[in-house]
């Protein structure tokens, strides 16, 4: 194999370029029916099949006939990672969508901007992209007197440790709070007399009968002294801290809830400050003003927030009935005399994080399965995810060798589903869905879930059984694991060490010592096809490491990788000679590809003129040499014929949401990518003559 050339440029091939990607779905998955997380929703005020429903990690999608049929909005924007919507109350054809999705956790990426579309969501256009990018919007407010004035608040990227969702952007440590525009979007400025200026907004209210009342949440998930609900009576140019009766200690994330039909009515519901580890953060209350703030009564709705109410905090009150009040986390509660009692009226997945009310009065939630809609106030609930395919892949997805349509996947909180045809797939696990792997003959599958030792396998199509016997250690939420490509009995699985079973995942021994620093966990592994007893391992605490004989001696090969915590698919290694390896780079700034070929003695940089953009997953076409490489980034999949000389992008219909897994299917001339926010595609993949003749 040829290594790297020093002169690099760009070639954008018409060729490449009319490649078209097809979507395979999960939209939605067909024992559910759930969709991916759905993070903002936003209603018409007039036509009750009309709905806006904002994927966490796919984009704005727009429905008209009450979500049996949805279409995607948002795709060819620079990022897919939504938190907020807002219609504009004098003009619902005017849409505001926020990036970056502000609910703190490691996958909550950060945004690029403001979103605006004149047109109800045919058009769009970017604003403030560099006074926002980095973090991430949480909340729109549009003054309903005068719709020029709009006020956003601003969360920092999520994360533990704190930011990794940002990836390393130059903006992630930017200004934080509430922003104020009077010019419809095209200049902001940070609203600061009061306000604390380095704290999240978490969300922000209008008063409806007087828009110059501002109502915003401030604070760190983590805690802090200045955390609370702060009020302007002046259009934001002062603040104040209310008190009254709120918590003072304590307190973490909190959300906000205004009576449209009785002023100075709001609701809080308020999270436990977490810890550093995102521990804690059970729901400390709920909190009722009747006189716009100045004395807070408790309203004691119970704890509904499980163990994150920094990731699962949402209030909404009926626009019709002052008393009828929801507040959502893991599960939803409801209030129908104000919080003097409350009632437990969960949809039928949990973990929520948006309400909206319809034309027809109707309750809408989005939460981690998608969209669902009452009739009656949270009695009863019907799924509105029609063909709505915001899944959240892991990396780890399989290709079945012997059924064309078949692939497994791991999904964020809709566990592992296998593809039957089209955009149908069925869910075979719960949990997390992580890794999965299959033999090449397809008798055995596996899968797992979040947690250590939490692996599955299923025989002949069969129940998937646990077989994480013997596996201890740390994790990193989904842990890697992998099949030999030789020898399908022997597998491997990370803690913080590697694990090997030689039958199938029946009895695990450990092979390697601890290979993070003392407190991460393993987050990549890989066998060399041409040759298994090369294994790399990558760690989240970013060292690479790498045996050559099975197991028995590890070496250091690289260390001091920004990584964020969780499971990756980085490596692509050759099946000629086994020291040749790639590795992806998910993060802003520096490399997004390096190349070994000696087994990681020496790297050089692949990157060219790629965009800087984080870079997930690499693989491999070796029918030509040097071999063709693929690279899924945050903005599509990339290719290079020459090691880095040239980089072209693989078609223009692949939204720009994160590529988290790549497989290069040569048997069935297919490339197959697994997103974080758009589900699984695939693509044609290019004969070598083809790529010569470009």
């Amino acid at each position: 194999m040829k290594e790297a050339a020093a002169v690099l440029f760009f070639c954008l091939s018409p060729l490449f370029a009319q490649v078209r990607w097809r979507e395979l779905g999960p939209a939605p998955i067909t024992n559910g029916p759930y969709t991916g997380r759905v993070s903002a929703l936003a209603a018409s005020p007039k036509d009750p099949n009309l709905l806006y429903a904002a994927g966490a990690d796919g984009g704005v999608w727009r429905t008209r006939d009450g979500g049996r049929r949805w279409t995607p909005l948002t795709d060819r924007l620079p990022t897919t990672a939504i938190g907020a919507l807002a219609l504009d109350p004098t003009n619902e054809k005017v849409i505001y969508a926020g990036s970056g999705e502000p609910n703190f956790a490691n996958h909550s990426r950060y945004g690029l901007g403001l979103y605006k579309s004149a047109d109800g969501g045919d058009h769009w256009e970017v604003l403030a992209g560099e006074t926002f990018a980095g973090r991430c919007i949480s909340g729109i407010a549009v003054d309903p007197k005068n719709p020029k004035v709009l006020y956003v608040s601003l969360a920092a990227a999520g994360g533990f440790p704190a930011l990794v969702a940002a990836r390393g952007h130059k903006g992630a440590r930017g200004p934080l709070g509430l922003f104020k525009s009077t010019d419809g979007g095209r200049t902001f400025v940070q609203l600061k007399n009061g306000l604390p200026s380095t704290l999240s907004a978490f969300d922000v209210r209008l008063d409806p009968a007087d828009p110059r009342t501002v109502y915003v949440a401030i604070g760190r998930i983590f805690g802090n002294s200045r955390n609370g609900v702060y009020r302007s009576t002046d259009g934001g140019a002062s603040f104040v801290k209310l008190g009254g009766g709120l918590p003072a200690y304590g307190v973490g994330r909190i959300a906000l809830a205004v009576a449209p039909s009785r002023p100075g009515r709001v609701y809080a519901l308020v999270a436990r400050a977490c810890s550093s580890t995102g521990r804690g953060g059970s729901t400390l209350g709920g909190w009722r003003t009747d006189d716009y703030g100045k004395r807070w009564v408790s309203i004691h709705p119970g704890s509904m927030q499980a163990t994150y109410g920094w990731y699962l905090c949402v209030a909404t009150v009926s626009p019709r009935n002052p008393d009828l009040v929801f507040f959502g986390g893991f599960s939803i509660r409801r209030s129908s005399n104000a919080g003097a009692g409350w009632r437990t009226r969960t949809a039928p997945h949990v973990d929520n994080h948006a309400f909206a009310w319809d034309a027809a009065g109707r309750l809408v939630v989005g939460c981690d399965g998608g969209v669902f809609r009452s009739a009656n106030n949270g009695d009863s609930w019907s799924s509105i995810n029609g063909d709505l395919g915001v899944v959240q892949c892991y990396a780890g997805i399989s290709l079945h060798p012997s059924k064309a349509a078949g692939i497994y996947a791991g999904l964020q909180d809709n566990g592992t589903c296998f593809r039957l045809s089209g955009k149908s797939w069925r869910r075979v696990l719960g949990g997390d869905g992580g890794c999965t792997g299959i033999t090449p003959d397809g008798r055995t599958a596996f899968a797992e879930y979040q947690g250590t030792g939490r692996l599955y396998r299923s025989v002949n199509g069969g129940y998937f059984r646990w077989i994480g016997s013997g596996i201890h250690g740390r994790n990193c939420f989904l842990p890697p694991f992998a099949v030999d490509p030789k020898n399908p009995a022997r597998m491997i699985y990370g803690t913080e060490r590697v694990y090997l079973s030689r039958a199938y995942g029946s009895g695990w021994t450990p092979i390697s010592p601890d290979l993070t620093g003392g407190s991460g966990a393993v987050q990549a592994l890989a066998f060399a096809p041409g040759d298994p007893n090369y294994i790399y391992a990558a760690t989240n605490d970013g060292r690479i490491q790498v045996t050559s004989d099975g197991g028995k001696t590890w070496r250091l090969r690289k260390a001091g990788i920004p990584t964020w915590p969780r499971i990756t698919h980085p490596f692509a290694v050759s099946s000629r000679d086994p020291r040749h390896v790639f590795f992806a780079r998910a993060w802003f700034g520096g490399p997004k590809l390096i190349y070994s070929p000696d087994a990681g003695k020496r790297w050089y940089d692949l990157t060219g003129i790629l965009p800087d953009v984080p870079a997930h997953c690499a693989a491999l076409d070796e029918r030509v040499d040097p071999p063709v490489v693929y690279l899924g980034t945050d903005r599509g999949v990339w290719r290079t014929l020459d090691l880095g000389r040239r980089w072209n992008r693989l078609g223009v219909n692949l939204p720009n949401t994160p590529v988290v897994d790549l497989r290069v299917d040569v048997s069935r001339k297919r490339i197959v990518a697994a997103t974080q926010g758009r589900g699984v595609w695939s693509c044609r993949l290019l004969d070598p003559d083809e790529m010569e003749s470009k």
